[in-house]
């Protein structure tokens, strides 16, 4: 077996109601701390964790993106699009989401051209996908699958969402949605994906990545829902890394382990940074040991680019190698606190 693994942080400087100056804070202790994290650990091809930082498009702000587009530039992240809506309606939605790609793209240099198109993956705020909650609040899209799939979105990795009626039966598997514009929560279910099945070759589809989920029974007298969330009130240990192991999506003998936090807000900065994620990285390192199982930090592009040359029956360790690097706009590699 071959382990990838990618962190989806649903990164929201301003929750909470925040000021510019406590949003600014909170990106800057990322600034400080992840650098000297990823530096520390290297997975089976000698590469240093890649974090992905999903950013939301209503909090955007020029000073902050550009410190994460630094730590793009270093090597260690990655930017991608994260939104909240609530019924605007379909031109709105699409204005905000493009205009976001292409100031990212252009001003920032982030995101990458693919096959002629800015592509990006993709988050909804409140779990709402495809205005899959059943009161209809935080989308009003029906047709938000095939809106994404226009614009460029190559993967949503917004699953797992565990209780919330949000949450898709088609769990623990990569697949594609196929969108009914008439109905909303089209990716409740869709097609596995296997080997053969190239991106290319499926239009008016989007691919699926979700995160393990599933019940734990251990570590405390009461079960828990496991949904790959890594949080202040739910650290890493190796039990969970062996549960992610079981549960997460296998195409043949590769296992893609999607992770996801919030890790702007100080409960979980604080246990973060930097001991949850040293945990994390040493509990992993130490588990896929244990199995000889070769394991690979990848950024959420990265597990996506693995998963399309499985689909195009190539070798994913060899793509990790060849062409799985970001070709943003700008190529530019930069450094942190030098």
């Amino acid at each position: 077996m071959r382990v990838w693994l990618a962190i989806a942080d649903h990164y929201e400087p301003f929750v909470g109601l925040a000021d510019e100056k406590t949003a600014t804070e909170r990106i800057a202790l990322w600034s400080r701390h992840w650098p000297s994290i990823a530096e520390r650990y290297r997975d089976s091809a000698g590469r240093p964790p890649r974090y992905t930082f999903f950013y939301p498009q209503e909090q955007y702000r020029p000073h902050l993106i550009d410190a994460l587009a630094e730590i793009t530039r270093a090597g260690i992240g990655d930017v991608e699009i994260h939104i909240h809506h609530d019924g605007e309606g379909e031109q709105d939605f699409v204005d905000r989401m493009s205009g976001f790609r292409d100031t990212l793209f252009h001003k920032h240099g982030l995101l990458r051209r693919h096959q002629g198109q800015v592509r990006f993956a993709f988050i909804h705020g409140n779990w709402a996908l495809d205005n899959s909650l059943p009161d209809g609040r935080y989308c009003g899209l029906n047709n938000e699958i095939t809106l994404l799939e226009e614009l460029g979105c190559y993967a949503d990795f917004t699953m797992p969402c565990g209780n919330s009626p949000a949450q898709a039966r088609t769990v623990n598997q990569i697949y594609w949605a196929v969108d009914d514009p008439a109905t909303p929560k089209s990716y409740d279910r869709g097609k596995r994906f296997k080997a053969g099945d190239s991106a290319a070759g499926q239009a008016k589809a989007l691919l699926m990545i979700p995160g393990p989920l599933g019940i734990r029974w251990a570590e405390r007298f009461v079960p828990r829902i496991e949904k790959g969330e890594i949080a202040g009130y739910d650290l890493p240990s190796r039990y969970r890394v062996q549960r992610w192991l079981a549960w997460a999506p296998r195409v043949g003998r590769d296992v893609f382990i999607k992770l996801f936090t919030h890790g702007t807000q100080e409960r979980n900065s604080s246990a973060l940074l930097p001991e949850g994620l040293n945990a994390l990285f040493e509990a992993v390192q130490t588990e896929c040991g244990h199995r000889q199982w070769p394991f690979f930090y990848v950024s959420c592009w990265q597990m996506y680019q693995a998963i399309d040359a499985i689909g195009r029956r190539e070798d994913p360790v060899a793509a990790l190698t060849n062409r799985l690097e970001p070709t943003t706009s700008q190529a530019t590699v930069g450094k942190i606190n030098e």
